[in-house]
């Protein structure tokens, strides 16, 4: 459901207050991530990743995030794609959060009609009961979704004539949250802290789709990518948030005991 007027006020309210009084600045995108960060969580691999899928297909490819917010994963995007867009239902965000609208981001209802091809489409967090799959399948070949597992995002795309060719696991702001809310904010025992601590879990899943004329394009591309990840150092290829997500237990390639899928490890992909 989509935030009212006074939602946004509020939070923002409550996120000014925030930024007074805590010590842990780096906290905030896992907090409020509607104002700062993204309801999925990500680490520059994911960001390269998506790059290197979208550049398998055109050198200069034309990038659409829909649903991006104010804009937080697009700039990102826009490091290695400078002319990525991203297209926002609601400009509210940008009054009520005191920020300037930035030319590429476009104001617009997605489900009415987006009128060009685009080379990728990344759609992320939608609200539930959000479906612009139609629209998004119309206009492009090749998708990149992330799925909040147990609420139904309409991500997926196989009704449309898509094949999902890979995926792999992330957390999420809330998975994130809960550990930052244990170790940091809650008045709790170490003893208990180390238990909760045992049963984080990781609920967000990237998945890529692509018609069957790129399928073995993005494949290939993809492959090769995840190989040359393997070979850099992390270190270099991280954002300063991302110290937050190993501080909670969210490391590169940490398996999870409480997945019960086989494949456990976040950030591990795994192609059909």
């Amino acid at each position: 459901m989509p935030f009212q007027i006074d939602e946004l006020h509020g939070a923002y309210s409550k996120y000014n207050e925030f930024r007074k009084n805590s010590k842990f600045s780096l906290h905030e995108r896992f907090i409020f991530p509607y104002i700062c960060g993204t309801y999925f969580g990500y680490r520059k691999v994911d960001v390269l990743r998506v790059v290197a899928t979208a550049k398998s297909i055109s050198p200069e490819p034309k990038y659409l995030d829909v649903g991006c917010g104010y804009g937080d994963f697009l700039d990102k995007i826009r490091e290695f794609i400078p002319d990525a867009i991203g297209i926002e239902k609601d400009g509210g965000i940008f009054y009520e959060f005191n920020m300037v609208k930035p030319d590429y981001i476009h104001i617009k209802d997605v489900s009415l009609d987006l009128n060009q091809k685009y080379d990728l489409i990344f759609v992320g967090w939608m609200d539930p009961g959000v479906d612009f799959r139609k629209a998004v399948a119309k206009c492009t070949d090749v998708i990149i979704t992330t799925l909040d597992q147990g609420i139904s995002l309409g991500a997926e795309f196989e009704e449309f004539g898509f094949r999902r060719i890979a995926w792999w696991r992330t957390p999420s702001w809330i998975d994130v949250n809960y550990q930052i809310m244990n170790k940091y904010y809650t008045p709790l025992t170490d003893e208990i802290k180390k238990e909760l601590f045992k049963l984080r879990s990781a609920h967000t899943m990237w998945h890529i789709y692509t018609k069957e004329n790129l399928s073995s394009v993005v494949n290939n591309a993809l492959t090769s990518w995840i190989e040359k990840e393997s070979q850099l150092s992390l270190d270099d290829q991280k954002y300063n948030f991302e110290k937050i997500l190993d501080e909670c237990g969210f490391h590169y390639n940490e398996e999870l005991p409480v997945l019960t899928s086989q494949k456990k490890a976040l950030w591990k992909v795994s192609f059909e």
